[in-house]
């Protein structure tokens, strides 16, 4: 009997979490019993892929690097990989802007809806939490992204997975040297890294075992903590632009993939589902990082040399999704708030929002930071940001769930066309968690 493909055991696994998720909303002592014994499995699923991402990402951007053998390559891989960012970027931003505008959901708002959900999250930790971080970040020097991009100590990045960055930046300038000494002797650093990108791989394999129950964990989870389903339902026309712009943003990553890589949108999708159904669940492009490697090198057929400089950078620069978000959402609270904007504004908008995206943390609830940096970018007053973040929050963690999925397709969408632009786009080459066991077991 045929296995049933990954991407559907996760579904049905996403399918049973809901509505599960619903059956112990019905229970006064569900709640405790999701949180206690059910989530539990979902978080240590996304602690495991985290332990792997840093591994991961040094492991195979130090083989990639050295594998091209030329630093022209590594230069015109990186140029096209950033200017491909940044345009999608700009198309989500302006994607969004143009939907918020259409359909002015934020003129429905009434005054008695602001007052509750106001009063709902005043003083909420989150919300104080996010305006304190983007704070922090708005009073940092022009260059301070920059400045973070360059870990002083190497050992101290690869402990948090919230400085990818750094750990990217310290893989490219180790593989760069490792190129300038020369073949003869690199090569045992290289054997090193090569081994290690295969145990790391074959672990992520193993880690995806577990992938069906660890989602029926965290969306049984989501659901038994969500908000009052009346303040959910005041912002479902609000939701529902955001959700028009992620899906008309699948639409167009379909179509680059198709008319530039010269293959079906359906077989695409068919082949990052896991990872899309992953980032979902997980709301973290950096928790779904090495899922996403392993479908577009194994399952896609994108050489490992752009595989891992274009994904790794994507998860902390590439946030389309985040960035459509908050142009819609920007652009709402100040129709809620009866704020006009100009033209100017909306243009600085798209502007705050594209720096916003570069180097923010790929986990879940920055795009909240950053839709704070954007609103007072606009002289948003500053006395209204907790009420802005209010308006939001309630529906914040599925639109992150959201947002996320598109953030991963577009990381997937760029790694292909930048693979097929410098002819590294090959066959898929499959690998199973238990293709050598036969070598190991008696």
């Amino acid at each position: 009997m045929k296995k049933l493909a990954l991407h559907w055991q996760i579904l049905i696994g996403m399918i049973l979490g809901i509505g599960f998720g619903f059956v112990m909303t019905q229970m006064q002592w569900g709640k405790d019993f999701v949180a206690d014994w059910i989530n539990p499995f979902g978080t240590i699923f996304v602690n495991l892929l985290k332990l792997i991402a840093v591994p991961l990402i040094l492991a195979s951007l130090i083989k990639g690097i050295s594998d091209l053998k030329d630093i022209a390559k590594f230069r015109n891989m990186g140029l096209r990989t950033i200017i491909i960012y940044i345009c999608t970027t700009v198309i989500a931003i302006t994607v969004g802007l143009g939907l918020v505008n259409l359909f002015a959901p934020g003129d429905g708002i009434s005054k008695e809806t602001i007052t509750k959900l106001s009063s709902t999250y005043e003083g909420n930790s989150n919300i104080a939490g996010k305006l304190a971080t983007a704070a922090q970040t708005k009073d940092a020097g022009p260059l301070q992204a920059l400045v973070d991009m360059v870990p002083s100590n190497a050992v101290a990045a690869m402990s948090n997975n919230s400085l990818m960055l750094q750990v990217i930046f310290f893989a490219i300038f180790l593989g760069i040297s490792m190129l300038l000494i020369g073949e003869k002797k690199a090569e045992p650093l290289k054997n090193f890294f090569d081994s290690l990108n295969d145990v790391v791989l074959k672990m992520v394999d193993l880690i995806m075992l577990f992938a069906p129950y660890a989602v029926f964990a965290l969306l049984a989870n989501v659901v038994v903590s969500a908000d009052d389903p009346e303040v959910l339902l005041a912002l479902l026309f609000y939701a529902l632009t955001v959700v028009a712009g992620l899906l008309i943003m699948i639409v167009i990553y379909c179509l680059i993939f198709a008319l530039y890589v010269k293959k079906s949108p359906f077989w695409f999708l068919q082949k990052i589902a896991p990872a899309q159904l992953l980032a979902f669940s997980t709301s973290s492009s950096a928790a779904t990082l090495p899922v996403t490697m392993e479908r577009v090198e194994e399952h896609m057929g994108v050489e490992k040399e752009v595989s891992s400089f274009v994904l790794p950078v994507g998860a902390t620069i590439n946030m389309d999704g985040t960035s459509l978000y908050q142009a819609v959402a920007a652009v709402f609270v100040c129709q809620a708030l009866g704020i006009p904007l100009d033209l100017s504004a909306q243009l600085t908008i798209v502007l705050t929002a594209l720096l916003a995206s570069i180097g923010s943390a790929a986990v879940p609830g920055a795009g909240m930071v950053m839709l704070v940096i954007v609103l007072e970018s606009i002289d948003f007053p500053s006395e209204l940001l907790p009420v802005a973040l209010a308006l939001i929050f309630a529906v914040d963690r599925p639109l992150d769930m959201l947002r996320t999925t598109v953030n991963v397709t577009g990381d997937a969408t760029v790694a292909s066309v930048v693979a097929k632009s410098l002819g590294k786009f090959g066959q898929p080459h499959v690998e199973n968690w238990d293709d050598n066991l036969d070598e190991v077991s008696s």
